[in-house]
């Protein structure tokens, strides 16, 4: 077991048990050597968890600590929140809505005074200025797409007003705060390229899968092409 593994279950036994609980008793729970739990115990209480007792007479966990499992800081807590708001106002009806019902999810297990400031927070998101910022009617689908590793066919009209249907390999997307690129390899010209998503006229899901080499892929693109 990974050491930040061991450090949450012994957080998760101290809650769970809510007394004094020995450290041979951790150990055994936890399959490791008593003196590893010393020296976990010494870990969680210098980064600021409240772990109360002492060696020969066991541990409690103080009341009122209850952050969700993995453990929030209140900085991190904000971080989530303000990413999850920037998500509701910048990205797609449907990733938007997943953001939203995020929060609610996060809101029902902090404590009640977190929850409190959180949400009356002073990290402020500006709303969506729908005609500056585009993403077609296509951006679920190609995240869908990526997260797969499914090739597809778009139909894609560039800012001459030229047509083309390609065959590409989507690998991520830019998210600009005016517009969102899809970073592809395409099939058409040997090479990477990026097409903006609200110009994508068509976008097909094919039965064909391509290797994004574990993303490796998308880092070469990232090397190799110029984002405007």
């Amino acid at each position: 077991m990974r050491k930040a593994d061991r450090l949450l279950q012994i957080v998760q036994v101290l809650r769970r048990r809510g007394r004094a609980t020995t450290a041979r008793r951790l150990a055994e729970e936890l399959e490791v050597a008593t003196r590893t739990i010393y020296r976990d115990i010494a870990a969680l209480q210098s980064s600021g968890v409240p772990v109360d007792g002492e060696a020969g007479i066991g541990y409690v966990l103080r009341p009122g600590y209850d952050l969700p499992p993995l453990m929030f800081s209140t900085e991190e807590l904000e971080a989530v929140v303000l990413g999850a708001r920037m998500v509701m106002e910048r990205s797609d009806t449907l990733l938007s809505s997943a953001a939203e019902n995020a929060l609610a999810k996060i809101r029902t297990v902090i404590p009640k005074a977190e929850q409190d400031r959180l949400w009356q927070s002073s990290l402020l998101v500006p709303h969506r200025l729908e005609e500056a910022v585009a993403f077609g009617p296509h951006v679920p689908r190609l995240r869908e797409a990526i997260r797969h590793a499914h090739k597809i066919r778009i139909d894609y009209q560039d800012l001459q007003d030229r047509r083309s249907t390609r065959v590409v390999w989507p690998l991520g997307l830019y998210l600009f705060s005016h517009v969102t690129l899809v970073c592809c390899w395409c099939e058409l010209r040997g090479d990477f390229r990026a097409f903006r998503s609200e110009r994508i006229r068509r976008c097909d899901r094919l039965d064909d899968h391509f290797d994004p080499r574990n993303g490796a892929l998308l880092t070469e693109f990232l090397a190799t092409f110029r984002v405007p």
